[in-house]
């Protein structure tokens, strides 16, 4: 199963969420909006020497089905020589809110990107408890799963932080495990033909 961020990197939230991965002995995927990793390079570099996967998320946080095909390519475009200039060459796209328009598909492939979205979303921008969040999860935790959390605060978030989502990676992957997987990066599953 994959555990994939959104929203970050964070400069106060990431850094936890690394430590609650480390303590949890997991990896993860994270869906970067590329300004944000540009002030955070330093995080970049711990994500990826720990074996976590740095994904392209955005440059702007805009959906795909409100905004024209030509204002994507030129984010994606500009967004993917951002991360390249930090050394990051991702193999994975999730378009914020996993809002697709009828091109984005399209639009992936002709930049090499594999769009990834989710099967397991916690909600976790709502604020509510880890110990929900995970009651609610649980149900589609199956091989082949990506479980969509937020190591930032994104456009929409209902949260001031996200101390719950770091609380909830420790049962998270305690739940993973009961249920005979291990958290990986979601492109090593995806490689694997086992994404769902």
């Amino acid at each position: 199963m994959a555990l994939t961020f959104d929203d970050g990197p964070d400069p106060l939230w990431t850094p936890r969420v690394l430590e609650a991965l480390d303590a949890a002995g997991a990896r993860a995927t994270f869906f970067v909006i590329v300004p944000r990793a540009r002030r955070a390079a330093g995080l970049l570099r711990e994500m990826l020497a720990r074996g976590d996967e740095v994904a392209f998320l955005c440059s702007e946080h805009a959906r795909h089905t409100e905004t024209s095909r030509e204002r994507v390519v030129r984010d994606t475009a500009e967004g993917l020589a951002g991360l390249r200039d930090l050394g990051v060459e991702p193999a994975l796209w999730r378009p914020p809110w996993g809002a697709l328009a009828p091109w984005t598909r399209e639009v992936a492939e002709g930049f090499g990107l594999a769009l990834c979205l989710w099967s397991a979303d916690t909600h976790d921008w709502r604020g509510d408890p880890a110990r929900r969040m995970l009651l609610e999860v649980a149900p589609a935790l199956r091989p082949g799963a990506v479980v969509l959390m937020h190591d930032g605060l994104g456009p929409g978030a209902r949260r001031s932080g996200c101390r719950q989502t770091v609380e909830l990676v420790a049962p998270l992957v305690a739940r993973i495990r009961a249920a005979g997987c291990e958290p990986a990066p979601a492109g090593e599953i995806a490689a694997k033909g086992r994404l769902r």
